[in-house]
């Protein structure tokens, strides 16, 4: 049997003919799940093809059978095979006209730039196709010495605050594999993995973001407590790494998967199995999708 088109080709209220789905409806599963992820027309119209439309019927067929929608795009993501499509690209000036605001400060203005890039690309192109590049460019000016570390740490606990609004409505109803996420000790660059976090989140895994510089004794504690299904930890620096050398111990016996990320691992990605971890390579797409491959399916619940 031939696989549905993945041309754009109907708009929101054909789609909502076709499925019984109101276009608002499709506008906050797009925010909040990730899915759909519809193309643009030059006009900026939402536009989705014969796939998507047979996912959304997939989607409303578990909601006939009493599952929520969030069980069921992870159905869906689980039990069909959805072709990826290009990020949207995000202009050289828009990333250069955040990293002036936040420079500024002008919060106002970052805030405005944000709203609206969300709106245009969606939650995960506005996380790693604006927000990162800008993160990486203010670095940068901070590394030639042309603005201080005051200006950097304002920017980046904007940046923060915005991406942990994301996680936090991401997470809302997510019903997928439990995953404890958490930098480990020493290591205080967090966005990266709270990135990941909301895409995680958006995939359907349920994702328990512990932030920075967490000691192990204390992470596998809470690990046990929580009958998490993973862990998932990033290093980003030499520091980070020593520290976790030197708690190591503490994960002894732990029984969870461990899963390793980061600037460090991304240059020496033998370290994660000498670590007794898995290295989940790629950027936060790629690595989520890994990591979602891996992890074991929860069983449908009974709603007979």
């Amino acid at each position: 049997m031939t696989p549905p088109s993945t041309t754009a080709l109907y708009t929101a209220h054909e789609v909502e003919a076709r499925t019984g789905i109101p276009a608002t409806t499709l506008r906050q599963w797009e925010r909040r799940y990730g899915f759909p992820s519809p193309a643009r027309s030059a006009g900026g119209y939402r536009l989705y093809s014969a796939f998507d439309v047979s996912c959304l019927e997939f989607i409303r067929a578990r909601q006939a059978e009493g599952v929520t929608v969030s069980r069921a795009v992870y159905l869906m993501r689980e039990h069909l095979t959805i072709p990826a499509r290009p990020m949207s690209g995000v202009s050289e000036p828009l990333v250069s006209s955040l990293v002036t605001a936040l420079l500024e400060p002008d919060h106002a203005e970052a805030a405005r730039l944000l709203t609206h890039a969300h709106t245009e690309l969606g939650t995960e192109a506005l996380m790693l196709s604006l927000m990162q590049p800008a993160l990486v460019q203010i670095g940068l000016l901070w590394e030639q010495g042309e603005i201080s570390i005051a200006h950097e740490h304002l920017a980046s606990a904007f940046l923060r605050s915005r991406v942990s609004q994301m996680l936090e409505v991401a997470g809302q109803d997510a019903a997928g594999p439990l995953v404890i996420a958490a930098c480990g000790p020493g290591e205080f660059h967090e966005i990266g993995l709270m990135m990941l976090s909301v895409v995680l989140c958006r995939r359907g895994m349920r994702v328990r973001y512990l932030g920075a510089n967490m000691p192990l004794s204390d992470l596998a504690s809470y690990v046990r407590h929580a009958g998490a299904e993973a862990l998932l930890l990033t290093m980003n620096t030499e520091e980070s790494l020593l520290a976790f050398r030197a708690e190591q111990p503490e994960l002894s016996g732990l029984n969870v998967p461990l899963y390793l990320g980061g600037v460090l691992l991304n240059q020496y990605p033998h370290l994660a199995a000498e670590l007794g971890g898995t290295y989940l390579a790629g950027g936060a797409l790629e690595a989520a999708d890994a990591l979602l491959r891996q992890l074991k399916t929860p069983a449908v619940p009974d709603v007979t």
